[in-house]
């Protein structure tokens, strides 16, 4: 949007590539960013790729390197990163395969004024066979919920003054968003506020599939849930009807979640059809994500994170004790999820 004024704020886009693939596609989104915000690229990528992404970026963006000291969660890393060195109070934090435009990237913004920490509803474009699975996904959890995006807009100040949050945690949005509620800070969830992110390669896409059904253990009663699945089906397996009306009632779900907030004008009307694939998928691999855990957890960054995510009590518990007993525990929700 040519002649958009400059928003006042930090937009820190964490990365660690290893490989440029899409290095001319993100190049171009940061020449259209610069324009709207102060970007900061923190880069914890190997140190030839760092010089050539600084070759590239440093005349368009903010290029600084990522703090490896502080946990086994690269994405964390840089996060944490961006936040100490923000120079704004209100910071919008993205993944590198995320793309706003201007009219979503001030309504987050502009919800910040309302609220601690934002949640908008990303969207893959384009669509490629497994961007459509994962689609469904996010269906199933906007029917029953909110989604998990990739992008997030937050207080600087809030982060800052819970000590940051765990980086040797896997759902690290999870934790991040417990761990603002445990300062009794307010998370708005804005599903109605579309933001484009590119598909992985469906490599990448495959290879997370464990790591993604992982995550349900910080929510137990999901877990429980999604590992309940093929025993179900298995109780079924001679009952092809009531099998059939399950079926149809996962598409009708996700449907639900593809015509909530106009979700139509995004998701693409066959996205549905998509979500009974993604639950077969993860009543495989819930009991695998069970397995990993008896043998101390995930893979990741070339370490096993055993812990998705903390319960609230248990961050509202690390809060106080780093702060000392002065510290008010004054948060709206000091309980597990």
């Amino acid at each position: 949007m040519n002649g958009a004024p400059l928003l006042d704020i930090e937009y820190v886009l964490p990365l660690r590539w290893g490989n440029d693939e899409t290095m001319d596609d993100l190049t171009a989104y940061l020449t259209r960013l610069r324009a709207w915000a102060d970007v900061t690229v923190v880069d914890g990528s190997d140190p030839d790729r760092f010089a050539s992404h600084a070759s590239a970026w440093s005349s368009l963006v903010r290029h600084i390197p990522c703090d490896e000291t502080t946990g086994a969660n690269g994405k964390v890393r840089g996060v944490l990163t961006g936040i100490a060195s923000a120079r704004h109070e209100r910071v919008v934090i993205a993944d590198d395969d995320v793309r706003y435009d201007y009219r979503a990237l001030a309504a987050v913004v502009s919800e910040l004024e309302r609220a601690t920490l934002v949640k908008p509803q990303n969207h893959f474009a384009p669509l490629p066979w497994h961007a459509r699975w994962d689609t469904a996904r996010s269906l199933l959890n906007r029917a029953l919920s909110d989604d998990y995006p990739g992008t997030y807009a937050l207080r600087r100040s809030a982060l800052l003054s819970a000590g940051g949050y765990d980086a040797d945690t896997l759902f690290e949005n999870l934790e991040m968003e417990r761990t603002i509620r445990a300062t009794g800070g307010r998370i708005h969830s804005r599903p109605d506020i579309y933001v484009m992110r590119r598909p992985p390669t469906a490599r990448h896409f495959l290879s997370q599939r464990v790591r993604q059904a992982y995550d349900s253990w910080a929510q137990p009663l999901r877990l429980a849930i999604e590992a309940a699945i093929l025993p179900t089906v298995w109780i079924l397996r001679h009952r092809p009807g009531s099998l059939a009306l399950v079926l149809l009632m996962i598409v009708v779900l996700a449907e639900r979640g593809r015509r909530r907030l106009d979700g139509r004008s995004v998701f693409p009307a066959t996205s549905a059809l998509w979500a009974p694939l993604w639950v077969a998928e993860r009543a495989v691999c819930s009991w695998l994500a069970i397995a990993v855990r008896l043998r101390g957890g995930v893979r990741y960054g070339g370490a096993r994170l055993r812990v998705s995510a903390h319960s609230q009590r248990s961050i509202l518990r690390r809060i106080a004790e780093e702060a000392g007993p002065r510290w008010p525990q004054t948060a709206t929700d000091a309980g597990g999820r």
